[in-house]
């Protein structure tokens, strides 16, 4: 089955205003678009969505798969490069909004939610412009 590029419906294929809303777009990666997370509770959070407006990894060719899932490595290499977290909780959410994406959700010793389920948004830490492009810059240089 060939993926669906894209859905105007969508929030990851169609960016603008819907996106804007939680995140802001760090670059484009050989299969997905990594964007940062607004709520910045866990330093570094990210999101990595698939090019390919589909629902389910399995809606995937294997090759397609894999070049997602490299992206997804590559991604947590770089967090870890870039802030030394104690580990990356991974999140595949989307019930309603049904396009492939990972939430990389960098976790610290004795910082906020350590040792427990990351909350999907708590709502509680939220930058400047110039500390997001901060994150921004040091996720880049570590791609």
């Amino acid at each position: 089955m060939k993926p669906t590029p894209t859905d105007p419906n969508c929030a990851y294929c169609a960016e603008g205003a819907p996106l804007d809303a939680f995140g802001i777009k760090i670059c484009e990666l050989p299969a997905s678009k990594l964007y940062l997370f607004k709520e910045q509770s866990h330093r570094g959070r990210v999101i990595v969505a698939s090019k390919f407006h589909v629902s389910e990894m399995v809606d995937l060719s294997d090759e397609d798969r894999r070049a997602f899932l490299d992206d997804v490595a590559r991604v947590a290499r770089a967090l870890h490069a870039a802030f030394r977290p104690k580990k990356v909780n991974y999140g595949a959410y989307g019930d309603t909004g049904c396009h492939l994406h990972f939430h990389l959700v960098p976790k610290y010793e004795g910082g906020f939610e350590y040792g427990g389920v990351f909350e999907m948004n708590p709502k509680r830490t939220f930058l400047e412009p110039a500390e997001y492009d901060g994150l921004i810059a040091a996720i880049k240089a570590a791609l």
